[in-house]
């Protein structure tokens, strides 16, 4: 495995008031190493965008707090440095795509402007060589005509052009982390396949590490070499991707796979798992995809399992399937 380069230790995140606080992340463990692309998968609720935000430490406090935990980001412990140096961090070694290209670029400023932006607050480039930067960004991302795009504004792109111009935001300082939040959200087949592209080409030209949320497998499955599984705010499944999608073994996990669509299927209806995602803080004890799953006995309902170990590169997080691996 490589050498990680963010790795995140019983991350827990509080939100509401100190005296009564709800527990959104619940000691969330995973590490990124060097040039690799780890995917965060789950539904909405599970915790991944709340998990990336704190990596960036962008929860809003208050009503956020996170409550306990490391972020350990190539050696230093991002939880620990003083706030006013996190700008330093953010854009320059880490970076952010967000899920909604068009509320997250300014409407009144030219893309252009933008990109540059991000380069005169980490870099010391003069305007010329600012704008040579950009232009080659813009031409990294397959932006067509990149020089008469400069003065445009976000609103003469289509979805998958703004798309483009965040990610050339993300990589104007060659950050050595991306973390990309829903990238494909809301975009066509056609244009999400050009972006899966476009960031393939990105990790291996630029060779940062990546860690790509989704709730759609075969992105996951496009993409990355590990995959870290939440539900309903804790890690219940991580592994290499191979031995996820060949041999999962949490209940929620093997759910997931079985909802996916596949050409050669003859369901009339696809799988779909019972009910849906607890609410935040609702789990008190026990595990948290007791109420939905189709293995559950007793136990799980009084104990949460620990991450049990079904090889040097997979773990999860279920009584059951760890009994079966070892009878």
């Amino acid at each position: 495995m490589s050498r990680a380069l963010l790795k995140v230790e019983n991350l827990s995140v509080d939100f509401g008031p100190v005296s009564n606080p709800i527990r959104v992340l619940n000691d969330v463990s995973f590490s990124v190493g060097r040039g690799q692309a780890v995917g965060l998968v789950g539904e909405s609720g599970s915790g991944k965008s709340i998990t990336s935000l704190s990596i960036l430490r962008l929860v809003p406090e208050p009503p956020g707090h996170i409550a306990a935990g490391r972020v350990e980001f190539d050696g230093c412990d991002l939880l620990k440095l003083p706030r006013n140096k996190m700008p330093e961090i953010r854009g320059r070694d880490i970076a952010m795509i967000f899920q909604e290209p068009m509320s997250s670029l300014n409407p009144v400023m030219a893309i252009g402007d933008q990109i540059g932006e991000a380069i005169k607050l980490h870099r010391a480039l003069d305007s010329s060589r600012r704008r040579e930067r950009v232009i080659e960004l813009l031409k990294l991302v397959g932006m067509p005509d990149p020089v008469s795009r400069l003065g445009s504004y976000p609103h003469q792109f289509s979805g998958g052009m703004r798309q483009r111009v965040m990610i050339a935001m993300a990589l104007a300082c060659d950050p050595k982390l991306l973390i990309a939040d829903e990238p494909t959200t809301a975009l066509d087949v056609t244009i999400q396949a050009q972006v899966l592209e476009l960031m393939k080409k990105i990790r291996s030209e630029v060779n940062s590490s990546i860690l790509l949320i989704s709730h759609d497998l075969g992105v996951i499955a496009d993409i990355c070499d590990r995959v870290v599984v939440m539900y309903a705010g804790r890690v219940v499944e991580d592994g290499d991707v191979k031995s996820i999608f060949r041999t999962p073994k949490h209940p929620y996990t093997q759910g997931l796979l079985q909802a996916v669509p596949r050409l050669a299927d003859d369901r009339e209806r696809l799988y779909q798992i019972a009910g849906s995602v607890p609410a935040a803080g609702s789990i008190k004890q026990g595990c948290p995809f007791f109420a939905r799953c189709s293995l559950r006995q007793n136990r799980c309902q009084e104990q949460m399992p620990p991450m049990f170990q079904f090889g040097s590169e997979h773990s999860a997080a279920c009584w059951v399937t760890a009994e079966e691996e070892v009878s």
